[in-house]
């Protein structure tokens, strides 16, 4: 399968089960405002990785819906929370209001506890996945989500604001950040199978560490080059908050070379596994450098 049928077909799928989620909420008010960040759209990027991670590993067909809507949810949960007058304070996300401005503020805290306390139940309820994979998962959500992987990349980033980092600063702040969830996404994947050789979640753990900082990097420029109409947020936000970038301590062609090298590191990190099983995985490592929002 090429790649744009992959990720239509993986959204479609995806949303299909989101669109059921939270049926037993106790106020339909947080299930308005979990479904209005949860449903808005989106790349999609981290499910469309645990779904072509699964297929590498031969796992049972649709076994990466459950860990695929738990990873989205954390992803949703961390992008509602990092929107907030006390983080980022944004009021524009993939085109329409943030969360908070659409509602409240208290109601979009509340969607994101929501959204990562439901990541686990579908995961721990999940018939499909016996208790050991269940186990796992939840672990992995709960390392790449937590303080040693996003939420520790989060409080770097908030501590950094007006400060100029090295690269390697830079580059440790994301690959929590932001390469910790591409990380999960891989690693997720590969559990939907039960047996799953060591080297194989090796490869798959070097391909998402370069992925991760070339999404960053991509970011980045993006926030450069970018139109606010096309990009969904305010473009130029990053300057505005004094942050360090990609862009700030590379220049833009050096950045785009950057960015360029972390994407022939993950196609380099896919040459150990079976032609035929790695196609998806190196196309998704082209689109993120090539996306436009």
């Amino acid at each position: 399968m090429t790649l744009e049928p992959f990720l239509d077909q993986t959204r479609q799928r995806l949303e299909t089960e989101l669109q059921q989620s939270f049926q037993t909420s106790a106020s339909p008010e947080l299930k308005q405002a979990i479904h209005y960040s949860l449903l808005d759209g989106g790349k999609r990027l981290r499910p469309a990785l645990v779904r072509a991670a699964s297929e590498l590993v031969g796992a049972p067909q649709d076994s990466w819906l459950i860990p695929a809507q738990a990873l989205e949810m954390i992803h949703v949960y961390s992008l509602i929370h990092d929107d907030l007058p006390a983080m980022d304070d944004d009021n524009l996300r993939r085109g329409r209001p943030t969360c908070h401005r659409q509602f409240d503020e208290a109601t979009a805290i509340l969607a994101g506890d929501a959204l990562q306390a439901e990541a686990f139940s579908i995961i721990a309820e999940a018939p499909q996945l016996n208790d050991r994979q269940a186990r796992q998962m939840m672990q992995i959500l709960a390392q790449r989500s937590g303080s040693a992987g996003m939420v520790g990349g989060q409080m770097i980033d908030l501590a950094s604001e007006h400060k100029r980092l090295t690269l390697a600063e830079l580059s440790h702040l994301h690959q929590l950040k932001t390469g910790a969830l591409i990380d999960a996404a891989l690693q997720l994947g590969a559990h939907c199978q039960t047996d799953v050789s060591e080297p194989i979640r090796q490869s798959l753990a070097e391909y998402a560490r370069a992925l991760g900082l070339a999404f960053q990097i991509t970011d980045d420029i993006l926030d450069v080059t970018g139109t606010t109409e096309v990009l969904g947020k305010p473009s130029g936000s990053d300057q505005q908050a004094e942050k360090s970038t990609y862009v700030q301590l590379l220049g833009l062609d050096g950045a785009r070379e950057q960015a360029r090298d972390q994407i022939d590191r993950a196609h380099a990190a896919l040459s150990t596994l079976k032609q035929d099983k790695q196609d998806l995985l190196w196309q998704l490592a082209d689109y993120v450098i090539t996306r436009d929002h």
